[in-house]
């Protein structure tokens, strides 16, 4: 196996452990336009899944009324943007890699609602990559996110060099079609939905980017 020469985060309820956070605000979100959202139905079937099939596929909508409300999804996430939910491990496990191989964030989120968490989290200049939804035309599970970060750490990084973890099969499916390794980060679905990961973990710190790194 080949030595990981960079880490590859995915950042909704990856680096940032905010599922709870993005489904209150779906369900505050689609009880207003008339079809309230179930914890059990976001987590099965629409957690890891782009903006754009998440509110379309629930609301069925399309078009301007689509980007209207995605726009609008985001400004309320931004109003909690704050740091706060990115666990203590998850920071030092960032800047430990950081500090050893380059480090870059790979999302279905919008740049704009990823920076603040990273700076509020002190781990903006942690990331030396980004590639947001703003950068796709593509959501996972399709690997575009994931081939623009390799391109972008640079041609000599073999993509099995590389190691990303992801919380949801969307993400997994996107790493493994991209070549990346991956492991599967527990806490959003159950374990046989991660089953194409590499290796399962609870949580994210210092000992397991050692290991990885090792």
């Amino acid at each position: 196996m080949r030595t990981a020469r960079a880490l590859v985060f995915d950042f909704n309820g990856t680096l940032s452990r905010d599922e709870p956070v993005l489904y209150a605000i779906y369900a505050e979100l689609f009880a207003e336009h008339g079809r309230p959202l179930g914890e059990r139905d976001y987590y099965e079937r629409l957690a890891g899944n782009s903006e754009e099939a998440i509110i379309g596929s629930w609301l069925g909508v399309e078009g301007a009324e689509l980007e209207a409300l995605i726009t609008e999804r985001i400004d309320r996430y931004v109003r909690v943007a704050d740091g706060s939910t990115v666990p203590t491990a998850v920071r030092e496990a960032v800047l430990h890699a950081a500090g050893r191989v380059p480090v870059a964030v790979v999302s279905g989120a919008y740049r704009r609602e990823i920076e603040p968490v990273l700076a509020g989290a002190g781990l903006a200049d942690a990331v030396r990559v980004l590639v947001a939804a703003d950068d796709v035309s593509r959501g996972k599970p399709d690997p575009e996110g994931y081939l623009l970060a390799l391109a972008a750490l640079g041609a000599s990084l073999e993509p099995d060099e590389a190691v990303a973890f992801e919380d949801t099969e969307a993400g997994i499916a996107a790493t493994l079609a991209a070549g990346l390794r991956c492991v599967g980060v527990r806490g959003t679905l159950p374990d046989e939905r991660l089953a194409a990961a590499a290796w399962l973990v609870d949580e994210i710190d210092v000992d397991l980017v050692r290991s990885v790194l090792a």
